[in-house]
């Protein structure tokens, strides 16, 4: 391989990681902004756990996720695996991110805790689904969605909880 060839690579992959960065960010961003207006007063109206921490976390955290997110999705995307196997896993991938999109929409916006625990449900089955497809494919884009996981997993136990406090 020349250089030549090697710089027009190097330049598609960056590329790449800007995009998966960029969609997914974009997704947490949309997302909040149209849950925002309709979060803070009847949020900050619901009985919470004690445990439940304070708003100002959410945002860094969910930013973090959404980067860690986008380089897993990047070193699936820029892998040799077989097109077929990318294509799975990164429609899985695209799967979870809608579910994750909505959960802020049924949560905050529509305040269908009931539903959104249905959603975050399945959106745990999903990253679960997407981190077994991606671990064939690039270990380490497998091994950077276990923060995601992790934080689903007590959103999800801290949805349930907002859900059963406020029935």
């Amino acid at each position: 391989m020349n250089s030549t060839t090697e710089n027009v690579i190097l330049k598609l992959s960056i590329w790449k990681l800007i995009i998966s960065i960029a969609i997914c960010e974009a997704t947490g961003i949309i997302s909040s902004l149209l849950s925002g207006p309709f979060m803070n007063p009847w949020f900050n109206s619901l009985i919470k756990p004690s445990w439940n921490p304070p708003s100002y976390i959410f945002g860094p955290v969910w930013t973090a996720l959404y980067l860690l997110m986008g380089i897993s999705l990047w070193l699936v995307w820029k892998s040799n695996a077989s097109t077929n196997k990318k294509e799975v896993a990164i429609i899985f991938f695209t799967l979870q991110l809608f579910l994750n999109f909505w959960w802020s929409l049924l949560f905050f916006k529509f305040h269908l805790t009931g539903l959104a625990l249905v959603d975050i449900g399945l959106l745990l089955i999903l990253i679960v689904i997407t981190i077994v497809q991606f671990f064939p494919i690039s270990r380490v884009a497998s091994y950077i969605l276990i923060p995601y996981i992790l934080w689903v997993s007590f959103a999800a136990v801290l949805n349930y909880s907002i859900w059963t406090l406020n029935k």
